[in-house]
């Protein structure tokens, strides 16, 4: 049996024991101190995960996307967003996933232990491959440590290289063009996922304008765990989703953050509520913003 959502610390654990093709994936992060996330996985990780690293490895590369006249060398190379965080194109993504030894045939796990703030976008860039076998271990590594697994602190050996095939999206990308041409209609709803201080446009730490895209609702995105750091319940999940979008159609939801990686674990809320799939404007606020000429609001 696949998992496509979400897998706890105790069915990891019989997964691994089972001796079903599988690998589990460390992505822990901190945007404050890039490094931070390397070390921590050094430190103690689930045996056998890879690390996966936001900018490095899940990120395109600044100053790469054939922005401002730069001219990509090879089209695959070309981001498919723009933002802090810009995705790199599937081609790109695929090679690393083979250079890692990652194979169609594998169950995919990812983790971090960051209040799921990281891992969310590997889970999402799997679905983007095509890959539906992936899964969010629920409650992070802590949950995994909580529940009696062990961690490691020795260096992983290297894997033979696969070929890893891309296959159609099973997740939707939306562009900012896109976001643009459908502002203030009813087809679209955006959620934001930032922090509410951030939305209404009181500080921006980050990115260099303050505010929000006119229209946004806010969810930030720690309201779907409780205290322990598991996702809520599915029948809670879907009631504060449907509150907040007050009778607009779940399907016109595009979620963004500021840099399309916090607005995931509200997409797999809406998923793990019912409520179906969504899109993902995954160059966000950070996109938006660098164009003065589309809309602000604040407040």
């Amino acid at each position: 049996m696949a998992f496509t959502t979400l897998i706890s610390a105790a069915q990891l654990r019989d997964l691994l024991q089972g001796g079903q093709p599988c690998m589990v994936f460390d992505c822990s992060f901190d945007l404050a101190a890039p490094e931070a996330g390397a070390q921590q996985y050094a430190a103690a990780h689930i045996p056998g995960a890879v690390y996966a690293n936001l900018d490095a490895d899940l990120s395109a590369k600044h100053g790469v996307p054939g922005a401002g006249g730069t001219i990509v060398a090879h089209e695959a190379d070309r981001p498919a967003s723009g933002g802090r965080h810009p995705l790199p194109g599937r081609e790109t993504f695929a090679l690393w996933l083979s250079n890692v030894g990652f194979s169609n045939a594998m169950q995919a796990v990812v983790y971090d232990r960051n209040g799921t703030n990281f891992c969310g976008r590997l889970w999402w860039m799997l679905k983007w491959a095509g890959h539906a076998g992936v899964a969010v271990l629920d409650g992070g590594l802590q949950a995994w440590q909580a529940a009696g697994g062990a961690v490691s602190s020795a260096q992983e050996p290297s894997r033979f290289q696969t070929r890893f095939a891309l296959h159609a999206p099973l997740v939707r990308l939306v562009t900012a063009g896109e976001v643009l041409a459908r502002l203030g209609q009813p087809g679209q709803t955006l959620v934001d996922a930032r922090a509410r201080p951030r939305y209404r446009g009181e500080v921006e730490p980050l990115d260099p304008v303050a505010g929000h895209i006119p229209g946004a609702l806010n969810r930030p995105f720690s309201e779907n765990f409780d205290a322990s750091g598991h996702f809520k319940p599915a029948p809670q999940l879907r009631a504060e989703f449907e509150q907040l979008l007050a009778g607009r159609a779940p399907s016109s939801v595009v979620h963004q953050c500021g840099s399309g990686v916090s607005a995931l674990p509200n997409l797999l809320a809406m998923e793990l509520a019912g409520l179906g799939a969504t899109g993902l404007f995954a160059g966000s606020w950070s996109e938006w913003c660098s164009d003065p000429a589309r809309p602000v609001e604040r407040g």
